[in-house]
C-alpha cells in the first residue's frame, strides 16, 4: 500500500519533483549503508538484525502521518525520516536471504523453492495492496494509509520475535570474522558475479524511474484516479505471483540459464506499452506480463546469488549485490524529477525502458557465464 501512498501523499502535498527526491533520499541511505550491512549481519545474526531493523522501522514510518495531521511536517524532516528509514532497510534482504540459507542448510532445490514461495508472498501484497490503497486512500486518505504501513512493521517484529527460530551458526568458529569490503574484495575475483552486479545497476535504477511514473502517468494522462495506480502496480504484482507459482515446480531442477535469458526480455519488452498513448488496460496487460517473467525468473537468479559466495562472506557479498542493485537509482530518480517536468512522463519512462532492456540483455548474458563457471575460493 505504500508503494502507492506515499509517493500520492508526496505528489499531492508538493510535487513530482518532490516525490522523486523523497524516494532517492530513501535509497541513497540503501546504497550509503549496504556495504557496511553485512558486517552488522555476521555480528549480530540474520535473526536480530531483522528483529531490530523491524523494531525501529514501525515507529519512524508513524512519524510521518503523526507530524502530517499536527502540522509540523516539512519537507526536510520527510526527507529525513525516508532517509533513516532507507538505512534501516539496508541489511534486511541480506538477512532474509542468509537466514532462509541457514534454515534450509543450503539446500539448493529447497532454498529455490523457498525463493518461489518467499517472492510469491512478497507479489502477493502487490496484487492486494495497491489497489486497496487505491480505494483507501479515496475513503480515508494516503495519511491513514500510512498509519497502516506503520503496523505491519510493529506485526513483521512480532512475526520475526515469536515464529522465525534462530538457526544453528553454519560457520565455524575457528574461522575468521568477515571484514567490511570482504563482499567487494570477493565480488573482484568473482568475474561473473560482478558483472550481474553491474546489470543489476542499471536495471534497478530503470525499475525505480518505470514504478514511480505510474502514478505521474494516471496523473497526466488517466483522469487522475489513485484506484488506477492500485490497479497498475496490481497487475504488476498478480503476473510476478503467477510466475512465483510456476517457478516453484520448475526450481526443483533449476531454470538453464539461457530459458532464464530469454524470459528476461519478456520482463522488459511489453514495458514500452507505458510511453505510447494507449488503453488503460493495455497498460495492465503490459505489466501483467512483464511481472510473470520477473515472477519466472527471480527465484532462480536470487538462489545463484545466495548459495553462489562462501558461508563467511555471504552476508557481506549479499549486502553488496544488494547495494548493487539501487545504487543506480538515486542519480535516476534525481534526473527523473525534473524531466517529468521538463519532458512528460512518457518520455521519461521511455528512456526508462531503454535502459531496462539494456539491463536484462546484460543480466541475462551474466547469469549464462555465472552457471558455467565455478565460484572462486575463499581466501580467508
Amino acid at each position: 500500500m505504500t508503494a502507492v501512498a506515499l509517493p500520492w501523499f508526496v505528489l499531492t502535498t508538493g510535487s513530482a519533483k518532490q516525490m522523486s527526491y523523497v524516494v532517492a533520499a530513501e535509497i541513497s541511505a540503501y546504497v550509503i549503508f549496504g556495504v557496511p550491512a553485512g558486517s552488522a549481519i555476521a555480528r549480530l545474526g540474520a535473526r536480530k538484525t531483522m528483529v531490530l531493523c523491524d523494531g525501529l522501522r514501525a515507529p519512524l514510518m508513524l512519524l510521518i502521518p503523526l507530524l502530517h495531521v499536527t502540522g509540523t511536517l516539512v519537507f526536510a524532516e520527510l526527507l529525513v525520516i525516508a532517509f533513516v528509514l532507507g538505512a534501516l532497510s539496508a541489511p534486511y534482504g541480506g538477512a532474509q536471504r542468509v537466514i532462509t540459507a541457514e534454515l534450509l542448510e543450503d539446500d539448493a532445490s529447497a532454498v529455490g523453492q523457498a525463493n518461489a514461495l518467499f517472492q510469491g508472498a512478497t507479489r502477493i501484497t502487490l496484487v492486494a495492496g495497491p489497489p486497496l490503497a487505491g480505494v483507501l486512500i479515496g475513503l480515508i486518505g494516503a495519511t491513514s494509509v500510512l498509519i497502516v504501513d506503520a503496523a505491519t512493521f510493529a506485526a513483521a517484529f512480532l512475526l520475526v520475535v515469536f515464529f522465525v527460530p534462530s538457526p544453528q551458526r553454519t560457520q565455524r568458529d575457528d574461522e575468521p570474522k568477515p571484514k567490511l569490503l570482504d563482499g567487494l574484495r570477493y565480488l573482484r575475483k568473482d568475474r561473473p558475479l560482478a558483472s550481474l552486479c553491474g546489470s543489476l545497476v542499471i536495471g534497478d535504477g530503470a525499475w525505480q524511474v518505470i514504478f514511480i511514473s505510474l502514478p505521474v502517468l494516471v496523473l497526466a494522462h488517466y483522469g487522475g484516479h489513485p484506484g488506477l495506480v492500485g490497479l497498475f502496480f496490481g497487475a504488476w504484482g498478480a503476473g510476478a505471483v503467477l510466475g512465483n507459482v510456476v517457478a516453484y515446480r520448475l526450481t526443483r531442477d533449476g531454470m538453464p540459464p539461457r530459458r532464464i535469458a530469454a524470459i528476461l526480455l519478456v520482463q522488459a519488452v511489453p514495458l514500452f506499452a507505458l510511453a505510447l498513448p494507449v488503453p488503460a488496460w493495455a497498460i495492465a496487460a503490459a505489466l501483467g506480463l512483464s511481472g510473470l517473467a520477473n515472477g519466472l525468473v527471480n527465484p532462480t537468479l536470487h538462489s545463484l546469488l545466495t548459495l553462489r559466495p562462501p558461508i563467511r562472506v555471504r552476508p557481506n557479498v549479499l549486502t553488496a549485490t544488494f547495494t548493487a542493485s539501487v545504487v543506480g537509482a538515486p542519480a535516476a530518480l534525481l534526473v527523473a524529477g525534473p524531466a517529468f517536468d521538463a519532458f512528460g512522463s512518457r518520455a521519461v519512462v521511455a528512456v526508462a525502458d531503454a535502459f531496462q532492456l539494456l539491463a536484462v540483455v546484460w543480466l541475462g548474458s551474466a547469469t549464462i557465464r555465472l552457471a558455467a563457471q565455478p565460484a572462486p575460493a575463499d581466501d580467508a
